[in-house]
């Protein structure tokens, strides 16, 4: 399979991390997007959108992170463990994908996006509204081991490369909520490649871009 990524992209590490777990063997192609590598002709034909992640599986063509996560553990799962079958683990897990999605990574990237790439001021607003998602959560991480349950799931996966990048690039200090601070001291030691694939690609990030303000 070929995966048209960016190293720095937290929901691209995402991927990585669950191909290393299922082992799956991913063709890693880089694509620069501050030289518009994206834009080309070659690129544009694959996927018109034109945006990374993009999966090519064969003569299957896949982009957006959580739909590649959930397309990975249903074709190439020994099992169901990530993602489960029965349906009401299953959209707890599609649940917290979609918060992942629509409200943590979204609040994080409207914060600090525009001070990193723009060299605006800190919205300080937005940094509340990114405050409110780490807050939800640390409810659900209160109620469950893990980001779905009892279990560890494919909603693991993008909340750990999304709270590492986070963290790392953002600066923000998770021992003001110890769930996930409990959490992500377990998964960063469990889950493989996470040094090398999420906390390098968040450094590289941190630096690619101007500095966050603490």
């Amino acid at each position: 399979m070929d995966f048209y990524y960016l190293p720095l992209s937290a929901p691209c590490q995402s991927i990585r991390l669950l191909a290393k777990a299922l082992g799956v063997h991913l063709n890693l192609k880089e694509l620069d997007l501050l030289k518009g590598e994206h834009m080309k002709p070659e690129f544009l034909k694959i996927n018109p959108q034109h945006t990374i992640p993009t999966l090519v599986d064969n003569d299957f063509v896949l982009w957006e992170s959580r739909a590649i996560l959930t397309y990975l553990c249903e074709k190439y799962g020994k099992n169901d463990a990530l993602y489960p079958k029965d349906p009401k683990k299953r959209a707890v897990v599609n649940q917290r994908l979609y918060f992942d999605m629509g409200t943590l990574y979204l609040r994080f990237s409207q914060a600090f996006y525009p001070v990193m790439m723009e060299g605006k001021e800190l919205n300080p607003d937005n940094v509340l509204k990114l405050e409110e998602a780490l807050e939800f959560l640390e409810h659900f991480l209160g109620k469950t081991p893990y980001a779905a349950g009892d279990r560890l799931t494919v909603a693991d996966f993008a909340l750990l490369a999304s709270i590492t990048t986070i963290q790392v690039t953002g600066g923000r200090d998770l021992s003001k909520y110890p769930n996930i601070q409990r959490w992500y001291n377990e998964l960063k030691e469990s889950v493989v490649g996470h040094q090398e694939i999420c906390v390098e690609g968040a450094t590289s990030f941190r630096e690619t871009f101007s500095p966050i303000p603490k």
